[in-house]
């Protein structure tokens, strides 16, 4: 993504479309980053989700307690033995370009997209899914291979969304281009690097709860040019506001703060099988170097150095205070002298390693006090700033040694942690394979009870924290900062912004 360089250029470049949008109730959302391509199918940024959040409808959504409830499914009904999912869709649904969503066009986002398409990310929040029935005009069937958990959850993010079957058909690998969904807002247009613009679809099923006739999304990568293009009335909101912003703000009557605690995580991932580049480099090769990596960090120091205390400390894929966190591994405490041991026992008493960084702000803070940290233990940490499509093209390719990576999570732990820890899974980029491990995340999936999950979940987590393909550092406050006038925002934990209720006064 292009950084805009100085601020005047980056408030003329909003004061244009501000213009542009006359008396029209536009919204004007910063975002921390580009997405990635806008295709359901396709898409992994967690930015590329905000704008789903207006485009493209679900099977279903979450609320601020993290329940599941309906959005384009008006119900459901398991079969007795879990391997059966019965769905009710909504009547009177259409894609943007016309076309009705029907059980047809369930089956066809669910198994012929979402499942099978060259380089979907959803195949894996998809794997038990074997087959889909239509059973008539507004009902579909998902049959499994087993019971599966984390089905609900899965469905209400992006293997959820509907896109139009005959749009996806047509264009291919480039639907992402110019996507047809069922959401509040269509499609307009794209400007790489600089904008998204999308306008309210007038046959919306739900349009009573839709207020503003246009969102116009800009990625600003500097936080500061963010806040000051909020400040000079060229945005109406921003997310991810730094922390050490939040005084200042609140004290200006003309604008108003909203934070909530994240369902994912930040962490460090690791190359310890993705490429080659995982045997060049003790980090990647060594499991006493990774061991010795982590006991250098100072998890409390990071939060209030680069996140000025806007974040809960971890050391897992969920929050201490999730249910489903493994209590056997508790966060371990910095210990630099044994830290030096394990690197002297190791051989490589000064390790050296590049770690490649996203542009955005807190990814750039975290990285240099990681460095400075793991300098008192012997290592010698490189930072490679990267631009963050860039970075995940990278790292999918295992162009790295170690990468700051944020996951804004899922409202089922699995979400967190299958598609990273899982053998040759979409997100593993790590490259992290172990059999034992394969089998008790399957196993954790068929779980229905919540205690059986957890003693899994905990013998997952005796094995994959100590191997470390993940060094997991805290779970961020969502910061949002808006405009006096924007009013209904929801704060939900997964950090997505619903536009349903939302009011320029």
């Amino acid at each position: 993504m292009r950084t805009r360089s100085t601020i005047g250029t980056a408030i003329a470049v909003v004061a244009a479309l501000a213009a542009s949008a006359g008396h029209a109730q536009q919204l004007r959302f910063g975002l921390a980053e580009d997405p990635d391509v806008l295709d359901p199918t396709l898409a992994r940024t967690f930015v590329g989700r905000v704008v789903f959040a207006a485009l493209c409808d679900k099977l279903f959504d979450i609320d601020e307690k993290l329940n599941i409830v309906p959005q384009l499914a008006t119900g459901y009904e398991w079969s007795a033995d879990r391997k059966a999912l019965t769905i009710k869709l909504r009547k009177g649904v259409t894609f943007h370009d016309g076309e009705k969503l029907d059980a047809a066009a369930a089956k066809f986002n669910n198994i012929e997209r979402h499942k099978t398409m060259a380089g979907s990310n959803r195949r894996g929040e998809l794997a038990p899914v074997t087959t889909v029935d239509v059973v008539d005009e507004s009902t579909v069937k998902l049959n499994l291979s087993a019971p599966f958990s984390p089905l609900l959850a899965a469905l209400a993010d992006r293997a959820g969304m509907m896109v139009s079957p005959k749009a996806a058909q047509a264009e291919g690998d480039k639907f992402g281009a110019k996507p047809v969904c069922s959401g509040p807002f269509r499609f307009v247009e794209r400007v790489a690097q600089d904008r998204i613009v999308l306008e309210r679809y007038p046959n919306y099923w739900n349009k009573g709860e839709i207020h503003l006739d246009k969102i116009t999304y800009l990625p600003i990568v500097d936080s500061t040019v963010r806040l000051a293009n909020l400040r000079s009335g060229q945005l109406d909101m921003i997310e991810r506001m730094a922390a050490s912003d939040i005084p200042s703000l609140k004290t200006d009557s003309r604008f108003k703060v909203a934070k909530i605690t994240e369902i994912g995580y930040y962490g460090i991932t690791i190359n310890v099988g993705k490429s080659d580049l995982s045997q060049k480099n003790p980090l990647g090769k060594d499991p006493r170097v990774r061991e010795a990596f982590e006991l250098a960090l100072d998890r409390d120091g990071i939060v209030q150095v680069a996140m000025d205390g806007e974040a809960a400390v971890g050391n897992q894929w969920v929050a201490p205070t999730n249910p489903y966190y493994a209590r056997n591994i508790p966060i371990p405490k910095r210990d630099v002298a044994r830290a030096k041991a394990l690197l002297a026992e190791a051989g490589v008493p000064n390790p050296s390693f590049t770690l490649m960084t996203p542009t955005t702000s807190d990814a750039q803070k975290i990285a240099q006090v990681v460095q400075a940290m793991e300098k008192e233990a012997g290592f010698d940490v490189k930072i490679q700033s990267t631009e963050f499509a860039t970075s995940l093209d990278m790292a999918d390719k295992g162009q790295f040694d170690a990468y700051v990576l944020a996951w804004s999570g899922r409202a089922d732990p699995d979400g967190n942690l299958y598609s990273f820890d899982f053998c040759k899974a979409p997100l593993d980029y790590a490259g992290y394979c172990k059999p034992e491990v394969d089998d008790l995340l399957n196993r954790s999936r068929s779980a229905l009870d919540v205690a059986e999950r957890k003693k899994l979940y905990e013998q997952i987590a005796a094995i994959v924290l100590k191997d470390r393909p993940i060094v997991y550092l805290f779970h961020r406050h969502w910061l949002w900062a808006h405009t006096a006038k924007l009013s209904g925002l929801r704060t939900i934990p997964d950090g997505l912004v619903r536009v349903q209720g939302l009011k320029l006064n």
